[in-house]
Order: structure tokens, then sequence, then C-alpha cells
């Protein structure tokens, strides 16, 4: 992230969490940044943190035509984009009494194609350019089947094959592509759940994490070190062994 000043990063679910959190630090190394999401107040509070430096764009990451459509206008506002971290997500827990296609259609929905849409909008004008970094944000939930993510992480495990894919690819156009895992994170997004969350991250120190890792230009950007290393533990280890570990997880 050499020469940030006057560089555009763009941030899906920029109006809480990771993603306010992120634009706020980017704002303060110099970069101009242009947050989106579906709820127009959260945004509008992110970008009162640093109004010089940060816009807000309403944005339904689900529709391909407008998020096509907000590429071009936030180009055509602020100049090329450099950077999009796409971020935007959502998570409900499932057990059989609440197994409901419906449930798994916004997820995917939401968590993956909403990344899909976006990665559309930007492969054109970044290839043009020869230029850009586009950074997928999925999670820890994707190395392995977890209790209660039965939605939730086979989107994010998605994400993680789909950076793998076009990891390749991208080299070769000149463009950078990242996947961000990160564990337990205090965010909106987890306040809701009723168990315990081991290695719980305060938001400030896991945007710092993906700051950093934005940074270093890695290819795989986890965080916290501990929780991931044991997640990946168990990421190898065969079914006999793995099963009996989570059984008792509700």
């Amino acid at each position: 992230m050499e020469n940030t000043r006057a560089k555009l990063a763009w941030i899906t679910g920029g109006g809480t969490g990771i993603g306010r959190a992120l634009a706020m630090r980017l704002a303060k190394q110099g970069w101009t940044v242009v947050v989106s999401g579906r709820r127009p107040e959260p945004l509008q509070e992110t970008a009162s943190q640093a109004p010089d430096r940060i816009h807000a764009r309403p944005l339904d990451v689900t529709s391909l035509a407008a998020v096509r459509q907000a590429v071009a206008a936030i180009e055509q506002a602020h100049g090329p984009i450099a950077l999009a971290v796409l971020n935007a997500g959502m998570y409900e827990s499932v057990k059989l009494d609440t197994f409901k296609a419906e449930v798994f259609d916004r997820h995917m929905r939401v968590n993956y194609l909403g990344v899909v849409n976006a990665m559309d909008a930007l492969l054109p004008p970044m290839r043009a350019r020869r230029a850009g970094h586009m950074v997928l944000v999925a999670s820890v939930a994707g190395y392995r089947g977890l209790p209660l993510a039965s939605a939730y992480g086979p989107t994010k495990a998605a994400l993680i094959n789909l950076a793998e894919s076009c990891k390749s690819m991208f080299e070769r156009a000149g463009l950078k592509i990242s996947v961000c895992n990160p564990g337990f994170v205090d965010t909106p997004l987890t306040e809701n759940n009723k168990f315990p969350m081991p290695f719980l991250m305060n938001v400030d120190d896991a945007a710092a994490a993906l700051e950093h890792g934005i940074q270093k230009g890695k290819f795989e950007i986890a965080f916290p070190t501990r929780f991931v290393l044991i997640l990946k533990f168990l990421r190898a280890l065969p079914y006999a062994l793995y099963f009996p570990l989570i059984k008792h997880v509700r």
C-alpha cells in the first residue's frame, strides 16, 4: 500500500464492524474510502468519522445491476478503485427446527453472490488498468463444517475456494486477490451468539490485522493466530477424530 494518499478504497459492509473500523484506519492513512451497505444510517455514521475522506454509498450487493452501476458511479466521482474489501455478510445459526431453504438462500445471495457481483463489476476497469487489489472476506468457519453454521459456513468455504481458484488468473492480469479469514470478532454479527466464542477479538484489533495483511500483500489474512492454528489442525483431522471433538457443541 505504498503511496496511499489519494488512492481509493471501496468497502462493502462498511457501515459497522470490521468494515467501519477498517475504513477509519485507511482514512487516517490518507486513503479516500467509499463505504457501502444496505442501511444508509450506519454508512452515514461511518462517513461522519472522517467526512473529508469517507463517503457513503448505499447498496444492496445482491443486485448485480445495482453493483455494476455503483462501481461505475464511484469511479466517476472519486477515481479508480485501487482496493476493494468485499466484506458484506450475514449470519444466522441453524438448528434442525430452523432448517429452512430460505435461510440458506439468503446466506448464499449475500455472502457469496454479493462478492461475485462485486468482482464482476470491478474486473473490467481493473483489468484495463492492470492494477487493483480485491480482498474477499470469508471466515475460519469456512475451513470445516461447524455446528450451527450450516448456512453460513458453506458460503465462506466457497469464498476461500473462489479466491484460490482466481489467484493465478488475477496475477497474470496484473491484479491481486486476498482472502481474509477472521475468527470471532466483537461486532453486530456476533453479538447475538449464545455460545462461547473462543479468542474473541476487539473490532479495532481485527481491522488492524486486516490492514496489516493488506499492506504485506498476503494471500490469506487470518486472525487471531492461535484460533486459526487450532481450526487448521482440526481441518486436517480424519472424521473419526474430528466429529467426536465437536459433537457437544450446540
